[in-house]
């Protein structure tokens, strides 16, 4: 009798080693059903606790619901555990407002394998609260009005979803701000559609900005003499950032730059307008770049004629020039515009440079050879 209760006890408890899953042992408080629906999802449940624990606290949850409608529009599994670890917060949406923002989407959103793409990389902003959703739809209408293109309009509800949450009214005073420094600075009327979309993709953000930002910046420039073509050339170069800016910080990074280069107000204007990003740049990092350049043995004048190589920073300057310095191009003698550019230019120029020392010179006067 006592051999049969203890084979049985040792039966119980290989059972309940078996049932037992190492990866779902709950911590206080956890919703057993969203951990275990989890980790059959295969989500890396130790991310979403390091980050986000909360989330395994609150009840209800609607895991299966939230994969189920991302299988429905294509995702793979291993996408649907990606989204779900990055973004566990999109299983505390309801069914009824997961379906919503998919119909909401599916309306700007040329197919849902894209929009599968865009929720892989912008979660937020597809799981969000049904308490935006009409300001979200008199957004959309809004923009589709302006007759953007609709893969423009899905950007900006990705990588700025707060400027569709919140009333469309917002949006409007700084689209017509936009659109007015746009014609008062001689924009024209027929190339206003393609300037403001370009301006929004470049920057989604300049619609949170108040539209006083835009025109009082706008103000302090003309104050230092750039005439409105030059005003339009540097609203459409900043890309929107023109609304990140403030007269106090321009005016002391225009101070240093001048003091340091020894150029006039004209030559300082003209290189603005070269380089638009040294209006956001503080005197520090302007400083560290002017050193690290003339350490390396460029001069003033060349940084003036190339004045975009102070974008990069020392590290890359640097490592550019000891690239260069292996074909024996001197920076110090040579133009700084093979300095310039993204990784990729660089690396066309670099390239071009290799092929110019590896392809023999042709001589038009050297006796050519005949078969003998």
């Amino acid at each position: 009798m006592l051999r049969l209760i203890l084979c049985l006890q040792c039966q119980r408890g290989r059972a309940l080693l078996v049932n037992l899953r190492p990866c779902t042992t709950l911590s206080s408080a956890e919703n057993r059903q969203t951990v275990e629906a989890l980790y059959d999802l295969s989500v890396d449940i130790q991310k979403i606790r390091k980050l986000k624990g909360w989330v395994l606290h609150q009840n209800p949850s609607y895991v299966n619901e939230a994969a189920g409608l991302l299988k429905d529009m294509g995702a793979s599994g291993p996408v649907i555990a990606r989204v779900l670890a990055f973004y566990p917060e999109a299983v505390l949406c309801s069914p009824v407002q997961m379906q919503a923002q998919r119909e909401l989407w599916m309306s700007v959103c040329p197919n849902q394998r894209e929009l599968v793409g865009i929720i892989e990389k912008f979660p937020a902003s597809f799981f969000t609260s049904s308490s935006h959703h009409a300001n979200q739809r008199n957004n959309i209408a809004y923009f589709q009005s302006l007759h953007l293109n609709k893969r423009i309009i899905t950007k900006l509800m990705a990588s700025a979803p707060q400027s569709f949450s919140r009333p469309v009214e917002q949006n409007k005073e700084m689209v017509r701000t936009l659109q007015q420094a746009y014609l008062e600075l001689g924009g024209e009327e027929a190339n206003m559609k393609i300037w403001l979309q370009k301006l929004l993709t470049q920057n989604p953000f300049v619609l949170l900005k108040a539209p006083e930002v835009l025109r009082q910046n706008l103000l302090f420039l003309r104050d230092k003499g750039f005439t409105t073509t030059e005003l339009l050339r540097l609203l459409s170069k900043l890309r929107g950032f023109v609304t990140e800016l403030n007269p106090d910080s321009m005016c002391q990074t225009l101070a240093y730059s001048q003091s340091i280069m020894g150029c006039s107000e004209a030559e300082l204007r003209n290189i603005i307008l070269n380089c638009p990003a040294l209006l956001y740049y503080p005197e520090a990092i302007l400083s560290e770049r002017f050193k690290g350049l003339l350490g390396a043995g460029i001069s003033m004048s060349q940084i003036m004629e190339t004045p975009t190589v102070l974008e990069l920073t020392t590290e890359i300057v640097n490592y550019r020039i000891q690239r260069l310095g292996a074909y024996r191009y001197d920076v110090r003698t040579g133009s700084l515009e093979v300095l310039n550019g993204t990784k990729k230019d660089f690396e066309m120029n670099y390239g071009k440079l290799q092929l110019r020392r590896e392809r023999p010179l042709f001589n038009p006067v050297a006796p050519l050879k005949g078969d003998d």
